[in-house]
């Protein structure tokens, strides 16, 4: 049996060489490339080309001959553009009020979709599917139509939930000055606490059963499962939303440019990307630029070295 097994093994070897040096050692370039270029075009196209065009405007700068109302031309500035950045107590603003919506937002949001998708998980709860649709549903609304919805319910004049709360005595101001960034963090929490859920759940469903019955042969109850078994081992996909959280915050620009249009507690420049935007329309691209460029390298900065750190802890 052993001798026929070595030939049999002799011959697979032998078919597959022969295989190998009929088809040129390997797939072939060509058929390679008809894979990859799908992808590769659109990739150079719509996202390398804009980041070095971004790039090499940012290190632009306009500068006039004659005077304030001469000439105008383009011309190599360097990093001229980033010292203006950095110099601009504007721009440091926005990052100071978004760092403070990311801080809190993020872990609140971040919670509630956990507690959701556990729940989701738990063999106590009726109407999965119909709670697991209903959770993912905000997601489904576009940003700006989301923001538009809760403009109508934080309006002083439209809101019933604003007249509900006066009939039992209280004077909710959600577009005040110091509620309006809340009010923002609310409408990015109901839109995304459902995609992020989802991602969790996901994780969740692939865990073996065998745990589980394990756990409660052991004494386990149901908290003690969820929190010792569960979560530690979906940390991954909570470690994965919390860098998309991290990514979309410093992102954020639809709800609190929707809730300026009803709130003078929002200015021009209330988020990094709003001053932009503002710059970018009075048709100083280039500053702009060097603008978009410092915002995503904090982006990057800050979600590469989250993930560093929790690789650390996690032992990675």
């Amino acid at each position: 049996m052993t001798d026929l097994a070595t030939r049999a093994t002799r011959v697979v070897a032998t078919t597959e060489g022969r295989r190998r040096r009929h088809n040129g050692g390997g797939p072939r370039a060509g058929t390679i490339a008809a894979f990859v270029t799908p992808f590769f075009v659109p990739f150079v196209l719509f996202y390398l080309v804009p980041i070095g065009y971004a790039l090499w405007q940012s290190l632009l700068v306009v500068r006039r001959t004659g005077g304030q109302y001469g000439t105008s031309y383009t011309t190599f500035g360097g990093f001229e553009q980033y010292t203006q950045v950095f110099q601009n107590t504007e721009f440091w603003g926005s990052i100071g009020r978004i760092g403070l919506f990311g801080v809190v937002q993020v872990p609140v949001m971040l919670f509630v979709a956990l507690v959701m998708a556990l729940l989701l998980d738990t063999p106590l709860l009726k109407l999965k599917s119909f709670f697991r649709i209903a959770a993912f549903m905000p997601y489904a609304v576009p940003g700006v139509i989301a923001a538009i919805m809760w403009s109508y319910l934080y309006s002083p004049q439209l809101s019933p939930v604003v007249d509900l709360l006066k009939g039992v005595g209280l004077q909710p101001d959600f577009l005040g000055p110091g509620a309006v960034l809340w009010s923002a963090a609310n409408v990015s929490t109901w839109l995304w606490t459902g995609y992020n859920m989802l991602i969790m759940f996901s994780a969740l469903q692939s865990i073996p059963q065998e745990l589980y019955e394990a756990a409660k042969l052991d004494g386990a109850s149901n908290w003690a499962i969820a929190w010792r078994i569960k979560v530690p081992i979906i940390a991954p996909s909570v470690v994965l939303t919390t860098v998309f959280s991290i990514i979309g915050t410093l992102q954020l620009y639809a709800e609190p440019a929707v809730l300026r249009q009803i709130s003078s507690n929002i200015s021009s420049t209330f988020t990094p990307n709003m001053l932009a935007y503002t710059v970018a329309s009075g048709n100083n691209y280039q500053q702009a630029a060097a603008i978009s460029v410092v915002i995503a390298v904090i982006t990057f900065v800050l979600s590469f070295g989250f993930m560093r750190l929790t690789s650390k802890k996690a032992g990675l």
